[in-house]
């Protein structure tokens, strides 16, 4: 029998199991990550004659699953939602046009951020507080009117 370290061991059944160590490793995570996945339903090890989790490639191709929704910015919640067999497609399309209108939205203010900082970057006034574009969007945050400018724009 391996150690609970090892690479993998064979199930009699021609399958190849890991350890939790071993998976976590794979995928440079802490082992109490894979705890906390399968507490939360994400994840569902078999055991060995020990009570020892062992992962076959099945729970590798979840976890990888897991990995990727989360890089797209998902929770864990809404993850299990998606990945269980209750989830419909209308659920599912539900959920992910509700992500991607927020995804949409992070991507919008990020583009607000970096014209603000790309214009800092451009603008030629020594007080940034003199530059156009600063007042502009200044007044826009608090509401105030603008008086149209001669000038054309630069950054803040």
């Amino acid at each position: 029998m391996k150690s609970s370290g090892d690479n993998g061991d064979n199930r009699g059944d021609g399958a190849t199991t890991m350890s939790i160590g071993a998976l976590a490793a794979r995928f440079g995570l802490a082992t109490h990550v894979l705890r906390h996945w399968e507490s939360m339903g994400l994840l569902h090890p078999g055991r060995d004659a020990a009570g020892r989790r062992r992962y076959t490639g099945t729970d590798l191709t979840r976890v990888a699953t897991i990995l990727v929704f989360k890089e797209a910015g998902l929770d864990l919640d809404t993850i299990r939602t998606l990945s269980t067999t209750a989830a419909d497609r209308a659920t599912r399309h539900e959920i992910l046009r509700a992500e991607a209108d927020e995804i949409r939205s992070r991507i919008a203010a990020a583009q607000t951020s970096l014209a603000l900082i790309e214009g800092g970057l451009t603008c030629t006034h020594e007080d940034v507080t003199e530059c156009p574009n600063y007042q502009r969007l200044i007044a826009e945050r608090i509401g105030a009117p603008t008086a149209p400018s001669e000038e054309p724009p630069e950054g803040p």
